[in-house]
Order: structure tokens, then C-alpha cells, then sequence
């Protein structure tokens, strides 16, 4: 049967079977096995384990002609198994195949398209074949991968616009989605065999973009997969140390689960219910991510697992008996009540259902617990591809919605790219709240949601002439933050119109989206009537006009851009007179100075180094070996030479982070597209110095701190910038700012400080 573990009868078993050997194979392992012998890299017994698993899947609804055909066109001819590249990418496919009928349970159709992409991709089979032997479905789905596998495999200069065509291009059809998640997981999954820079930019992408989609359909084991994965190929050191402490701690932790299901199991046994109750461990990255907000220890964190009852329920009983053993556990164990989170009574917007307790457990330890029955656990692990066997899950229509206005705001050319990728990356992770219209119909929007964002989810008119709002009958400004549970009324004014600082805390991409598209109507027809007026006003003082020399007037005089100049002129908050005046005196000096240049020898001019106050420039490759970029050095990881590093582009320039940066996932996550790999090269030079915080506790003994003190004077290359010594109760702790020139020299001086008698811990503080 581990072969088959998606058919629930053994009658079924049986007949598939007798299938399989009326077929006879189209193509036997023997006849596969020997086209194979020189490929020796290839494990052919976990190839013909794939092989078998999804041709008796396709049989189980396809013809054998329609499979044979199939065959015939994955192995295009029989070249595919006498070159390893083209193999490799045949066990690609099938292990994707796999994920998407055992940890997706999608149909015959998208498998097919999985199976037939790389034959489409490079011109074996057609559009026009592929129509004509399977049926139009995946011919569509076809065409949508290939247009994903273009953008994955440009590489632009300009990530952002990148990444704004590749999710375009993958979200006009929902199965491209769930084929390109499945794709993408199986490429992490493999991504070990990748170098290292290449395996980085893997990760931060999958981090940006395809975890967070995956959440947003409800694909939480996948979700988590990817994220864990992520974090192991872009701060391996952080990965190893949550998964050695969690290897470290998990016989006591599985004694504790014990302790605490027993007793609870008891009681549920004695209802008569049927359920399943075991304990899971909480993903690698969620872990480091609660080490990093919560600024604790490995051993402060409480919540490192979920205990998860899962209960076989009719469906019409499922929240009877999901309450049912609600209150056996809240009478065992005390609750705790502000962790409540009740999604049996409104799902999220993805599907999902579940009860969720937090309780004081043995030991005074808060436990999570989470409550469900099996057809909600399977919406909860397949997300919206759960719809296709459960009909009527409200979340398709609510994803369908999503996925509307996110098209709007990737294909409205007035939406800058950085907006569009926010507007992509908004709502994706965050928790939902619930209110009211005054009809009592139900609204669901981010936590987080203000009064407007909730008038312009009713209608675009609404949320630009909304002026207040009425929650619970009382008066409220159009920025207060609705709460679950609020009936909220929206009061319009024909005067009003949407403002600039309207964007400044609105948080439902359909409301940034609506007014910006409004400002930009209402700043283009603002740019018309101030550049009339300046053209006007200039003709009459008999001045000629240059948009060149306007332009660079207008970069000196600070604006960000030309539209944002004429709206200050049309807002009366510069004189058209007085910018005139501006203007004539800006050209005559730029007249003159041009006049000076001619008369002078380009011998006379040498160019101006661009290195001051920067690090020996050679130290450092930033993205595709580019050397001589300016840079900064952030102060949140002070990064030093040698250790792992990466670029961002921020506000103020490229910034270089350690790859251990408290602040990296975040990044990682929200803006991807601004992050570019870096190195150092090189040997390093001694004379570049590098200021990094040594954090020092021990105890508070005589001369401890003169011999830290003397220690690092004596050490050659590293220089004390400050000291912060506090003592309480025999111990003391304090930071030591210290300025050497690689992580050599740094490693070194730890060393030596932690042979002082007395030093308990020396770290490196972040």
C-alpha cells in the first residue's frame, strides 16, 4: 500500500492492480532499466518508485491510449533516457508530480501539465498536439507555465519589474499557481546541489514571493517547508542552531506533550468521540522569528509546539463537537481567554477553520491547542485546493477577489512597480477582523483596518467622498481602526475628495490602489493648469522657454519629480513670478558658465576619487561582481570583513547587512526585490578597521574588567572605542565596542577574552 496511499479501499487497490498488469507497463522497468545503465548518477529504483506512483494515479480516470500517449511524448523519443540533463529533468517533473497529488491532491488535469511541460518547453510536442490528444485545459495551463519559465529564467537589472511580470504572469489561472508552488518547493528541495549565490537568491525570493502565496491560499505546510528551507540556505547558522536546540530539548518536550495529552484523551475516550490528538512542533522559522520579536532566549520561548485534536465529526455535528471538546480541555486546563480565536464561526478568507485555545498546562507552561475536524484539517494543510472536493468553500470566491484586485494594481501602468509589489505583499500574512454593515452583513478585512478602508470596500464613490464614520452608533474619524465585532457606518460629503495623507494609513490594497489612482486624475488636470499658467506668464514677460533648463532647475530646487513642482504652483504654494525670476538668473549663470568651460583646457580638470570615507573599495563585490558601487555599512549587524553578507538598496543607498541580521527576514520577506547578493574579496586589508559590540557577563570579581581591558590593548590590530560595565547581585554584565579589521581578528580576541577567569559568556552582539 505505500505506494498507493491516495486510494482509501483495498477493492480499489485491487482493481487498479489488475489494470496495471492487463496494461502490461506501456514501458516496463526492464525496458526503462536497460536504456538507463549508463547513467549511473541516477538512483533508478527511486525514479521507477515515481514512475509507478503517478501512472497508476493517471489511470485511475485516463485510458491507457491516452497514457500511452503521454509516455510517448514525456520521453520525446527515446533520447530522454540516454542523457542525464534531460532524466534529470523527467525526475524533476515526476517529484513535482508527486507533491501535487499527494500534498495537493490536485486532478489528472494538472499533473498531466506537469508531466508534459519540459516536452512543450523545448519545442518536442505543440500547443496544437497537446489540444488535440488531452483537451484544451491543458493546453491553457501550458501556455500560463511557459510564460512563468521566461520571467524565472530572465535575469533584469531591475528586479522589481521582474518580479511584478512573474507574478502577473502566474496569477491569471489559479492551477498555474498551484503547479508553480509545487515547482518551487521541489526546487528548494533540491537547491543543495546549487551553489551558494545561487541558492541565496533562491531563498530570498521564496521568501518574497512564493511563501507568502502559499499562506495566502492556505497551503500552511507548504508554506512552512519553504520557509524553513529559505532560512537554511540564507542564515544556515540560525537554521542549525533553532534545529539543534529543538533536537537538544525534544525528549523533554515530548515527555511534557505526553503528560499533558494524557489526561485529555482519557476524558475524550470516555465521550464516545472518534478523534486523533498528537503534538507538532512548530516550524524552524517561525521559532527564530519569535527569538527575534520577542528579544528572548531559545529556553524563554513557550510556545515551540500545538497540541491538535482532530475529531472524525459528521458535518453537521463538527462545531457541536469541536466546542464540545473545547470545554473538556478548558475544565482540565485554566484558559487563558484574550488567545481565544474562533474560526468556526467565520473562517478565514482562504478557508480556514479551526479552533484555537491557549491553556496553563503542567509546570505553569502555556499550551497551544488547536481543535478540528478531519475535513477542516484537510482544508487547512491543501488550502483553496481542498474546493474541488469540498464545494461551496466560501474562500474561492474570497481568493477569486484578491486575486481581481491584485491584477488591477499589476496592470494599472499609473501604479508605480515598488507600489505594485507593496500591494502584492499586503494582507498576505496578516490576521483578519470581522464587522458589520448596517444591514448585519458580514465584511472581512486585515487587522488593522481603518473606517475608509472599510468605505472603500463597499464602493470606490463611498471611500472618496467618505468624511466619518458611525461605529456602534458613535462618531468616528475616518482613520480609527475597526475592531471584530463592530457595526460601522460610512457618512459621504459631495465636497470631499481623496487626500495625499490618505495613503499614510489605509492598509487594503484596493483602497491605496483606488486613491492613488484618484490623486494622479486630479494632479494630472493640477499639472495642466500650472504649466499653462508658467508657459502664460513667461511668453508675456517675452522670456524663452527651455524644458531642459526648467528641468534641471526644478532637480535643484529639490522636487522629486515635475508633477509634484506644477501641483505646489497650482496649490498657490510657489509664486509663478517669483519661480520666473528663478529661472531667468538660472540660466544666465548656467549661459556663462558654459562660456567658461570652452575657454578653458581639459587638462586643467582631473577627476575627484569617489572613494572617501568608504572602506578599501576592492574589499567588497556587490550583485553581478560589480566593483567601485558606494556603500554603507548598516548599523543594526555592524557587518564586518568576512562575514556573510548582502546588499539592500535603501533610501539613503546600498547597505550592507550580515546574513544574521536581526532585521534580514524581514527584508527578505517585504523586499525581496531590493536585495543583491555581496562578498568580500580578497585576502582583506589590515588597515581597514571595522567596529563591532562584544556583549561580556561574568562574575564580579576583583580586576576582571582591567583584564578584559588589558587583554584587548595588548592585542595587535584591535582597538577599544567604549565600555558599558553594570553589576548587580556578584555578576556583571556589559558591552565592549571594539574596532579590528576581519572576523579572523575577531574570532581570535573572543578566544583570548573567554580564557580571563571569571568570563562565563562572550557573544557577539547583533
Amino acid at each position: 500500500m505505500r505506494y498507493f496511499r491516495y486510494f482509501n479501499s483495498d477493492k480499489l487497490y485491487k482493481l487498479v492492480i489488475l489494470q496495471t498488469r492487463e496494461d502490461k507497463f506501456r514501458f516496463t522497468c526492464k525496458e526503462l532499466d536497460s536504456t538507463m545503465q549508463n547513467l549511473n548518477t541516477i538512483d533508478r529504483a527511486s525514479f521507477f518508485t515515481l514512475y509507478k506512483k503517478v501512472y497508476l494515479f493517471l489511470r485511475q480516470t485516463m485510458s491507457l491510449d491516452e497514457v500511452s500517449k503521454l509516455t510517448e511524448i514525456i520521453r520525446q523519443g527515446d533520447n530522454i533516457f540516454t542523457r542525464e540533463d534531460s532524466l534529470n529533468e523527467l525526475l524533476f517533473s515526476l517529484n513535482t508530480a508527486v507533491i501535487a497529488v499527494e500534498e495537493l491532491r490536485l486532478k489528472q488535469t494538472t499533473v498531466c501539465s506537469i508531466l508534459l511541460f519540459d516536452a512543450y518547453d523545448s519545442g518536442y510536442t505543440s500547443l496544437d498536439e497537446v489540444e488535440r490528444c488531452f483537451g484544451n485545459e491543458i493546453k491553457v495551463i501550458l501556455s500560463g507555465l511557459q510564460k512563468v519559465r521566461q520571467l524565472e529564467a530572465k535575469k533584469s537589472d531591475d528586479k522589481s519589474d521582474n518580479y511584478v511580470k512573474l507574478i502577473l504572469s502566474f496569477i491569471q489561472d489559479v492551477r498555474v499557481i498551484f503547479i508553480v508552488l509545487a515547482m518551487r518547493l521541489q526546487q528548494m528541495r533540491e537547491a543543495k546541489d546549487m551553489d551558494e549565490a545561487e541558492r541565496f537568491d533562491f531563498g530570498v525570493e521564496t521568501l518574497f514571493i512564493y511563501a507568502p502565496l502559499a499562506h495566502r491560499m492556505g497551503l500552511y505546510n507548504i508554506k512552512s517547508e519553504l520557509e524553513d528551507l529559505s532560512l537554511k540556505y540564507t542564515d544556515r547558522e540560525a537554521y542549525d542552531y533553532v534545529a539543534r536546540k529543538l533536537n537538544e530539548t525534544k525528549r523533554s518536550r515530548d515527555k511534557y506533550i505526553d503528560e499533558f495529552i494524557a489526561p485529555i484523551r482519557e476524558k475524550l475516550e470516555g465521550t464516545g468521540l472518534k478523534f486523533e490528538i498528537k503534538g507538532r512542533t512548530k516550524s524552524i522559522f517561525s521559532i527564530l522569528n519569535k527569538l527575534k520579536k520577542q528579544e528572548a532566549d531559545f529556553e524563554d520561548i513557550y510556545d515551540l509546539f500545538a497540541i491538535r485534536v482532530v475529531l472524525d465529526s459528521d458535518i453537521d455535528k463538527e462545531k457541536a463537537e469541536c466546542w464540545q471538546v473545547y470545554s473538556i480541555i478548558t475544565d482540565m486546563y485554566q484558559p487563558n481567554p484574550k488567545r481565544l480565536k474562533d474560526w468556526l464561526s467565520i473562517p478565514k478568507s482562504n478557508g480556514y477553520e479551526s479552533l484555537h485555545i491557549t491553556v496553563m498546562g503542567p509546570n505553569t507552561k502555556w499550551v497551544e491547542v488547536q481543535i478540528r475536524t478531519r475535513r477542516m484539517n484537510e482544508v487547512a494543510e491543501r488550502g483553496l485546493a481542498a474546493h474541488w472536493k469540498y464545494k461551496g468553500l466560501k474562500a474561492e470566491s474570497s481568493f477569486e477577489e484578491w486575486l481581481t484586485t491584485l491584477r488591477e494594481s499589476l496592470e494599472n501602468r499609473d501604479i508605480d512597480k515598488e507600489n505594485k509589489l507593496e500591494d502584492f505583499k499586503l494582507n498576505l500574512y496578516d490576521d483578519e477582523i470581522f464587522v458589520f454593515t448596517p444591514k448585519g452583513d458580514l465584511k472581512k478585512l486585515p487587522k488593522g483596518a481603518t473606517v475608509l478602508d472599510f468605505a472603500y470596500s463597499i464602493h470606490t464613490k463611498v471611500g472618496a467622498t467618505c468624511v466619518s464614520g458611525r461605529v456602534n452608533g458613535k462618531n468616528v474619524s475616518i482613520k480609527y481602526k475597526l475592531k471584530s465585532g463592530e457595526q460601522v457606518e460610512i457618512n459621504t460629503s459631495a465636497n470631499q475628495s481623496p487626500k495625499q495623507d490618505w495613503l499614510n494609513f489605509v492598509v487594503t490594497s484596493r483602497a491605496r490602489n483606488k486613491i492613488r489612482q484618484e490623486l494622479k486624475e486630479e494632479a494630472s488636470k493640477q499639472v495642466d493648469f500650472a504649466k499653462e499658467m508658467l508657459l502664460r506668464r513667461m511668453k508675456n514677460r517675452k522670456i524663452d522657454y527651455s524644458e531642459s533648463t526648467l528641468s534641471q532647475l526644478i532637480r535643484k530646487m529639490r522636487y522629486k519629480s515635475v508633477t509634484d513642482f506644477y501641483c505646489d504652483i497650482a496649490e498657490e504654494k510657489l509664486d509663478v513670478n517669483s519661480i520666473i525670476d528663478k529661472y531667468v538668473a538660472f540660466d544666465k549663470k548656467e549661459t556663462e558658465l558654459h562660456e567658461s568651460f570652452t575657454e578653458r583646457s581639459a587638462d586643467e580638470f582631473k577627476l575627484k576619487s569617489d572613494t572617501e570615507d568608504r572602506h578599501s573599495i576592492d574589499e567588497l563585490v556587490i550583485d553581478q561582481n560589480l566593483r567601485g558601487i558606494d556603500y554603507q555599512l548598516a548599523k543594526c549587524c555592524n557587518p564586518i570583513f568576512g562575514d556573510k553578507i548582502f546588499g539592500f538598496i535603501s533610501s539613503q543607498g546600498i547597505k550592507i547587512h550580515r546574513m544574521n541580521c536581526p532585521n534580514a527576514n524581514d527584508l527578505f520577506t517585504r523586499y525581496g526585490y531590493r536585495v543583491l547578493k555581496a562578498r568580500w574579496t580578497g585576502q582583506g586589508s589590515t588597515s581597514s578597521s571595522y567596529t563591532t559590540m562584544l556583549r561580556v557577563i561574568g562574575n564580579d570579581q576583583m580586576n576582571i574588567v582591567a583584564n578584559l581591558m588589558s587583554i584587548i590593548s595588548k592585542e595587535d590590530g584591535v582597538q577599544l572605542r567604549s565600555v558599558n560595565i553594570d553589576s548587580d547581585d556578584g555578576l556583571f554584565q556589559g558591552t565592549l565596542s571594539v574596532s579590528l579589521a576581519n572576523t579572523s581578528k575577531l574570532e581570535a580576541l573572543i578566544k583570548k577574552l573567554k580564557e580571563v577567569r571569571g568570563v562565563k559568556q562572550i557573544t557577539r552582539i547583533n
